[in-house]
């Protein structure tokens, strides 16, 4: 069973595949098998070996001396273009490993923003102020990432909003108080702090496909989503409202004013990958955290892959 970013890259999969079934058929139906001849037929002349015999003649972007390369032959004479089989669609490693992405298998954001919920150990330190430039909230009796602020060593490690913290230093840090934690790192040295993490467990991404005039088709408001848009890829991917905007192409978008996100979302290009989180805890994550301190210090650096 196949899988895909999104619905729109299922059903260009899909169409392929019939494109080429219906091909293999009519060229099966316009080549019936040869009758069997009476008497054995030897060649006339030794075999030259497997493989030889595709030098005797000139490969079609050798023809007459003409340089056709793929892309030429492609442009001008689309019915000699060989086509790409379904299996060179899928991604062999990286995050998209497995998923067949015709549409979105070259888009950077897509890349970005994948969501894996797998654990990871970081080595942070502290910056000249004695600090690493984060602060977490304890939900659920786990602690989560609230805020990571910019040029930090906790941005450069790599920390992002959402992620759980499951040990500082080798210490497992399930049940303790927001307060407990940050004193874990104030405590810790300067260099070489351990940190384990999980992968954002509450968050999903979600792939978007732009229309002709440029819509992905949802409405929000502060970073929440409000509304969905009839047919357009928002709907059709399963983007649900009551969810806040996290990350656009996996860029941080927490505490940007809802302008400077769309800007972003203009910008993408075509192929936009969003990041969320049910709203009722992001409001619980964010909770007796000053907006300010969201806007002026939140990392909205751009992640490497």
């Amino acid at each position: 069973m196949s899988l895909y970013p999104s619905l729109e890259d299922m059903k260009v999969d899909q169409m392929a595949r019939a494109q080429v079934q219906a091909e293999a058929d009519y060229m099966s139906q316009q080549m019936p098998a040869a009758a069997p001849l009476p008497y054995p037929v030897n060649p006339s002349a030794p075999s030259m070996g497997p493989g030889v015999g595709s030098g005797l003649y000139p490969a079609l972007s050798e023809f007459m001396g003409l340089e056709l390369s793929e892309a030429a032959i492609a442009a001008n004479m689309p019915e000699y273009a060989v086509a790409v089989p379904t299996s060179d669609l899928v991604a062999a490693s990286g995050p998209l490993m497995g998923m067949v992405a015709p549409l979105s298998g070259q888009s950077l954001g897509l890349q970005r923003a994948q969501v894996t919920h797998g654990v990871r150990e970081l080595t942070l330190c502290k910056d000249g102020s004695g600090k690493v430039g984060l602060r977490v909230r304890d939900v659920s009796n786990g602690i989560f990432v609230c805020l990571v602020m910019k040029d930090s060593p906790a941005a450069i490690a790599g920390l992002r909003f959402g992620d759980q913290i499951l040990q500082v230093n080798g210490v497992t840090v399930a049940g303790f108080s927001a307060d407990k934690v940050h004193d874990l790192f104030r405590k810790s040295p300067v260099n070489g702090i351990s940190v384990v993490v999980r992968d954002r467990p509450f968050e999903r991404t979600v792939t978007l496909h732009k229309d002709s005039m440029g819509h992905i088709g949802f409405h929000f408001k502060n970073g929440k989503i409000t509304g969905l848009v009839k047919d357009l890829s928002a709907a059709r991917n399963g983007l649900l409202t009551d969810h806040h905007l996290l990350e656009v192409n996996g860029q941080n978008v927490v505490g940007l004013k809802d302008k400077e996100i769309s800007a972003l979302i203009d910008q993408g290009g075509n192929i936009i990958t969003v990041t969320i989180i049910p709203s009722f805890v992001y409001d619980h994550i964010v909770k007796k955290m000053a907006s300010s301190l969201i806007k002026g210090t939140m990392d909205h650096s751009i992640p490497e892959i």
